[in-house]
């Protein structure tokens, strides 16, 4: 559904872009070939969320990947939820960063980071590479490296990057 503004919208109001997007996530413009979106609400098992997302950031669709986290954190129970929310936000960490945000990029990597850490739950997945990790990309992206996005995708299990 579109608003006479122009932007999509779904039956409750609720922005839903229809426009395709890349493999960062960044709209292109209407009737662009772009990557298929991750559908919404899919309620998966944690290996079944690990094992999407990590082929998805191998990629290079760290945006994609986040939507993948995102369904986790809003799917399952609510004392995992600092765990799913730190992952989508490593994700869009990397994506920002992947954009040539710096800024934003740094901070949602260490944002990400302390609430993986935080979390009670790892589901297998390597924590402490994972906050090594986004640590240096951080430190990396804040002097002005430029950032690929599948070369600097984590490995969630085994630890760092591959």
């Amino acid at each position: 559904m579109s608003t006479g503004e122009g932007r999509d919208r779904d039956s409750e109001g609720r922005a839903r872009s229809a426009r395709p997007r890349d493999g960062l996530g960044r709209p292109l413009p209407y009737g662009a070939p772009g990557v298929e979106r991750q559908p919404e609400g899919v309620v998966r098992t944690p290996e079944e969320t690990v094992a999407q997302a990590q082929r998805l950031l191998d990629a290079g669709m760290p945006f994609h990947a986040h939507e993948v986290f995102e369904d986790a954190w809003k799917s399952r129970p609510a004392d995992e939820a600092a765990l799913w929310r730190g992952l989508a936000q490593l994700a869009v960490g990397l994506t920002h960063a992947a954009r040539g945000n710096a800024v934003g990029g740094a901070r949602l990597l260490r944002r990400g980071a302390r609430s993986v850490e935080a979390a009670g739950g790892t589901h297998g997945m390597d924590v402490p590479a994972l906050v090594r990790w986004a640590g240096e990309l951080a430190h990396r992206v804040e002097r002005g490296e430029a950032v690929d996005a599948a070369r600097e995708a984590p490995r969630l299990r085994g630890g760092g990057l591959e």
